[in-house]
């Protein structure tokens, strides 16, 4: 087994198997009154609790108290957004672990969504050439995808996350009462990469999402648990089987294509990252059709459910030029050819290029000018 669940009362246990390094998902109610219960056994020398700037009064600054009875813990507070996604941040994470005197013993914990737990943890892979970290996701989209496999890193202005590390954290703690903040369109957000997974990897899966949107757009806690349990499961197993990416990893990536490039024409302000691998999946659906793979009920039932989600299915007022250069400098792009993942159907997933003309016509159908 690649990856296994345990489920006790109301926690689900995920096990994220790799040779030397691997780590538990731990997902429920309540988890982060626990968290020094969690982290005392890895006796951390001092402790850096880092959470942004939204999230520092909601959860990180008790944390941060609560860490104290484990080690000398600081709190370091990033600015909100993935518009701050940037080797500047990271800079200012090393300082703070510079500040916290923090050496090979020290433990960081991020505390917050995809943004913070991507530079913590790319900022914990290069502090004296690595030192552990913890992910304590916040929001649906980090809880069901970002604080799992690894991948850490910041944007370039030339495109999304071309910097970074796969740098594994020692645990994930998901506590499904952190997703009651949420507003409307975080939790719509993270539902994209709950849909994704599904597509990719598990028919059944999917319809059970289909059916469940209303209760989870309701933040039902069993639902929740239901869903980052299994979109977990999907994700670890994956990962255990191809933990850097070589292959099978990149299945992950349905969407994103077109996601990353909408955030890099829009300067990460207009969406939400989820709300862009929504419309994402939407055109790697069309693209699918129009390259003979995937039927037009299923490009349908897609974007029925991403719009049930309450996610956008299209984009306007921009380039499909400038789209296509954008995906052309994607780190998934080999000597600048776009390689896309494509379904064959719901539930199964494959890497290839697309001829140019099928490409366009998806991006025009999309709203590209």
């Amino acid at each position: 087994m690649n990856a296994a669940t345990n489920m006790s009362g109301s926690e689900s246990v995920v096990a994220v198997a790799l040779a030397g390094r691997s780590y538990d998902i731990r997902i429920g109610s309540g988890l982060l009154r626990r968290l020094p219960e969690f982290v005392a056994p890895f006796a951390p020398t001092a402790l850096l609790v880092v959470t942004d700037a939204q999230v520092a009064p909601l959860y990180g600054q008790r944390v941060a108290a609560d860490l104290q009875r484990v080690a000398p813990t600081r709190l370091y507070a990033l600015t909100a957004g993935e518009a701050g996604k940037d080797l500047a941040a990271v800079a200012r994470v090393l300082q703070a672990l510079v500040e916290a005197r923090a050496d090979r013993k020290s433990l960081v914990v991020a505390v917050g969504g995809g943004v913070v737990g991507d530079i913590a943890g790319f900022a914990a892979a290069i502090y004296m050439r690595g030192i552990d970290f913890i992910q304590v996701p916040t929001t649906l989209l980090a809880q069901v995808d970002s604080s799992v496999g690894g991948k850490t890193g910041v944007n370039l202005a030339a495109g999304k996350n071309l910097v970074g590390a796969f740098h594994q954290p020692r645990a994930v703690i998901a506590d499904t009462d952190t997703l009651r903040t949420l507003p409307p369109r975080e939790l719509s957000a993270g539902l994209a990469e709950v849909i994704k997974h599904g597509l990719l990897a598990d028919a059944a899966y999917f319809a059970q999402v289909e059916a469940d949107l209303p209760r989870l757009l309701a933040c039902d806690a069993e639902a929740l648990r239901r869903a980052i349990a299994r979109s977990c499961e999907i994700k670890a197993a994956i990962v255990a089987r191809d933990e850097r990416e070589s292959g099978e990893r990149a299945l992950l990536n349905l969407g994103h294509t077109f996601g990353h490039a909408i955030e890099t024409l829009t300067g990460y302000t207009r969406w939400l990252h989820g709300e862009a691998v929504g419309c994402g999946l939407c055109l790697a659906a069309d693209l699918s059709r129009r390259v003979g793979l995937l039927d037009a009920v299923s490009v349908q039932r897609i974007e029925a459910a991403v719009g049930a989600a309450r996610l956008p299915t299209r984009i306007t007022g921009l380039s499909r030029a400038a789209a296509i250069e954008a995906m052309r400098g994607d780190k998934k792009a080999q000597a600048g050819e776009i390689r896309f993942i494509l379904l064959e159907r719901i539930g199964r997933a494959i890497q290839r290029t697309v001829p140019p003309d099928a490409l366009s016509d998806t991006l025009a159908a999309a709203g590209f000018a």
